[in-house]
């Protein structure tokens, strides 16, 4: 990746990026110890826009669509002075089959594992029979329920509110989480329910380091996730498009925690996306951004295709660190693999440069070797040459192949430093244009020296400022 930045004036420049390019980074720490809040109910009774309202932001995908959240989704929250986990699930159907069967086991596990669950219901429609089916399981539980009656957008629907007492669950708390309507009291009645044991802040710790499983839908993302989680963390169906949220998992893989974020498939472009899948590619890109090395993965038994190659301009975009993981390498042969090592040749040229590992998400095969190919990419993103090495390699290149010539005048590169890390930048101080040609070819050499698998390597170009010319008197 090479990019032009403009121009600077002295060597002082200089002196200050060298400065930038010795201040180490923090990593990003979590907090722990946080209460768990599952919001749980029936497709389309406003669980997403309930998880929006109480974060202040659009996190979770919503459309007026049943079914749009399948996975269980934690998000931060806090209210009151107390910080919890606030998980988003996709709606709770008992006794369902296929698709909504592993949607609803997913809810179910999300409150099993919940400090208090938030059952909500339609109260515009009522108690319909999977509510009162859901609600005896509830009552069976032994974690505070607290029923959320939603859609109540006027004080008219008060008294269809107070027939969902007849669910057995206590009292219901009528709000609208579209409009924000009552929806600070069931903050404050759910922060009362929270065990003490559980206080908010407990401290922070470095967080395990950020992986984004990405790729086209249907290549096997969520399969790979509960391959390495040994547990559905994921819901897997032979529907493309299953997952439309991030779901973040902490899972150990090769004796060390590591946060994987399973993201929705990306189709095509943002701008051309629509409804559900517009946010859902926006929450791709955003997960992509907030990871640290990203797992691309291509489907080996299939010819790469444009959706391919989206994803990884994505990834390569973004800057982060990347392994290339060739999926369902068990139903590749001979002939495939021949091909395969061509199509790569042809299409894969920006991402030379990343590990590969070839797995099967559905046998295990090598699964295990993603963390050692995850740990080689993280420590070339983190790395730094120091100045003075640099530069005494730079002038070796420079001395064998000086830059071309350009409008008559051949550029000189003055000096050179690595202003940043995640990702590596470079910065060549010039006193003309270096053409994107040699940008590139800089980045070779200086991949072949100094190593960096893994990780993009950015290239930028200063170029100095002519001084005007005083005039004589």
């Amino acid at each position: 990746m090479s990019e032009v930045d403009g121009t600077w004036s002295d060597e002082s420049e200089f002196d200050e990026l060298d400065r930038v390019a010795e201040t180490a980074l923090d990593e990003d720490s979590v907090a722990t110890g946080q209460p768990v809040v599952a919001v749980v109910g029936r497709p389309n009774v406003g669980k997403s826009t309930l998880v929006n309202r109480v974060l202040g932001r659009r996190a979770a995908v919503v459309q007026d669509t049943p079914g749009v959240t399948r996975d269980r989704v934690a998000y931060d929250a806090h209210w009151a002075g107390r910080e919890f986990a606030l998980v988003d699930t996709g709606g709770w159907e008992p006794n369902s089959q296929g698709l909504r069967a592993a949607v609803s086991a997913q809810a179910e596990l999300a409150m099993s594992t919940a400090d208090v669950v938030l059952f909500v219901v339609d109260a515009t429609v009522g108690a319909t029979e999977a509510d009162e089916a859901a609600a005896r399981v509830l009552r069976r539980s032994d974690r505070p329920v607290l029923l959320v009656a939603n859609k109540v957008d006027d004080e008219r629907l008060f008294a269809d509110v107070a027939t969902l007492w007849s669910l057995g669950l206590g009292q219901p708390y009528p709000v609208s989480a579209l409009h924000g309507r009552a929806s600070g009291d069931l903050l404050d009645a759910t922060v009362a329910a929270m065990p003490e044991s559980a206080a908010a802040g407990g401290g922070t710790v470095h967080g395990p380091r950020r992986v984004a499983l990405v790729g086209k839908p249907n290549v096997g993302k969520s399969s790979l996730l509960n391959k390495i989680a040994k547990e559905e963390r994921s819901v897997v169906h032979e529907v493309a498009g299953t997952t439309v949220d991030p779901v973040d998992s902490l899972v150990e893989l090769d004796g060390q925690t590591w946060r994987f974020v399973d993201t929705a498939g990306i189709r095509r472009r943002v701008q051309l996306a629509s409804g559900t899948e517009y946010y859902a590619a926006l929450r791709t890109k955003s997960a992509i951004e907030a990871s640290e090395v990203a797992i691309v993965l291509i489907d080996a038994s299939e010819p790469l295709s444009e959706q391919d190659l989206r994803v990884i301009s994505t990834v390569v975009d973004s800057g982060r660190a990347c392994v290339l993981a060739m999926n369902k390498w068990d139903l590749v042969d001979e002939e495939r693999r021949y091909q395969l090592s061509k199509e790569i040749d042809r299409g894969l040229v920006r991402l030379r440069w990343a590990e590969r590992v070839n797995v099967s998400a559905r046998t295990g095969r090598s699964v295990h070797k993603l963390a050692p190919a995850m740990r080689t990419a993280l420590e070339s993103w983190d790395k730094r040459i120091p100045t003075g090495q640099l530069n005494s390699w730079l002038s070796d290149v420079l001395a064998a192949t000086p830059p071309p010539v350009r409008g008559g005048k051949q550029p000189k590169v003055l000096f050179a430093t690595q202003a940043r890390v995640r990702p590596p930048t470079l910065v060549l101080f010039t006193t003309g244009f270096l053409e994107a040609g040699y940008r590139r070819f800089i980045e070779r050499k200086f991949r072949e020296y100094f190593g960096f698998p893994g990780s993009p390597v950015r290239v930028s170009v200063r170029v100095r400022e002519k001084k005007p010319k005083s005039k004589k008197r």
